[in-house]
Parts: structure tokens; sequence; C-alpha cells
């Protein structure tokens, strides 16, 4: 995937997943806001975006993949989430499924699902792709501020800034597919409500 990018953003690339592959946190843009990326199978990673947030634990945060591969990997997925994830992702939707052990406790915490992002950003899906492991897709603001649209409002501690200017600024819609409901409207709302009432 890197292949297709500049070299210029290819080294970009690079260096972020350097830091990510230590631990450390990542500032990248996706096709809404931009968000704190840190590798999501490592616990000490995960536990840094908390404290970097200001966010309470108990409070569960979603990863990002960059293939369909890395959802199976961590999440269960049945008939319907299938026919879902196929017409809806990659974009802006966020789908809750049923977590897999493979991932740390603090990320689902207790609620035995998890969210998933597929983000349709060329930078973002290389980054994930070329770490070969799902990162953390939390918005890069500290917890109850406004999600960063730009760089200026990107208030998080963080190791290394993956820019891409002015971002188009609407959260994903956040979907379960176990229980059919949405859990928070934004992007491309109308057709994931019209693909739920169709399936039911």
């Amino acid at each position: 995937m890197i292949d297709n990018l500049s070299p210029t953003d290819a080294a970009r690339i690079e260096k972020a997943v350097s830091v990510l592959s230590r631990d450390g946190l990542v500032v990248y843009p996706t096709e809404t806001v931009y968000g704190l990326g840190a590798d999501a199978l490592s616990e000490p990673a995960v536990l840094k975006v908390f404290e970097a947030k200001q966010r309470l634990l108990g409070k569960p945060i979603s990863v990002a993949v960059s293939d369909l591969e890395m959802i199976y990997g961590i999440a269960y997925v049945d008939e319907f989430a299938e026919e879902f994830i196929d017409r809806f992702l990659p974009g802006p939707v966020t789908v809750v499924l049923p977590v897999k052990n493979s991932l740390p406790g603090d990320l689902s915490c207790g609620t035995g699902t998890i969210g998933i992002r597929f983000p349709d950003h060329p930078l973002a899906l290389a980054l994930i792709s070329e770490l070969d492991a799902p990162i953390t897709s939390t918005s890069a603001n500290i917890s109850g501020e406004v999600s960063p649209v730009n760089p200026g409002q990107v208030n998080v501690p963080h190791d290394y800034f993956l820019e891409d200017g002015s971002l188009p600024g609407m959260p994903s819609t956040v979907v379960n597919l176990e229980t059919r409901k949405i859990e928070r409207p934004g992007a491309m709302l109308d057709e994931v409500a019209a693909f739920i009432r169709n399936q039911a």
C-alpha cells in the first residue's frame, strides 16, 4: 500500500510506523477527523492513549483496520455483519462487533464488543497496513473537547503527527451489528439506517 504514495508520504508513514512499533502515539488523518493512534495489540500503548486523552478507564476505545482480514482477526462476524461490511467499508462508519480475546481488555472495557473503523483515507490505510496490526481509533483531543478537523485543534500529547491539512469533520456513524442499532448518528446515517431497515 505504501507503493501508491509519494516518496515524501511513504517516508512519513515509515517514521510513523517506527513510532507505533515502540508503543508511541501518532496523530493521523481519516476521512472524518484526526485520530490518535497506538498499536491496539499493545496494552502499554493503549494505556498511553487513555492518559493522553485524560479519558477514564472503563470507556471503550475503537480500533482501526486496513483490511477485512484484520476485522476477522479481532471480532466475530456473522452473515448480517458480513453484508453490512461489504456495503459500507471502507468508509465513515464504525461497526460494533463481538470482540475476540486478541485485543487488550482496556479497549472493550468488559463490554464484550469492539468498535471497528476501516477508514477510507490513503495515509490511514497505509499506516495500519505497514504496521500490520490494528491501531486505536479515537479522536486526537482531550476527552469532552472538540474533535479535531485541522492540525491546530489537536491538543493531545503525541510522538508524531501525520498531517494532512483540514479534514471533512463529520464523525462516523456508530452501528452495533449485533443489536442492529445505531449508537451514534454521523456520516452516511440515512444509508446505514435504510440498510438496517431493509434487512429486518
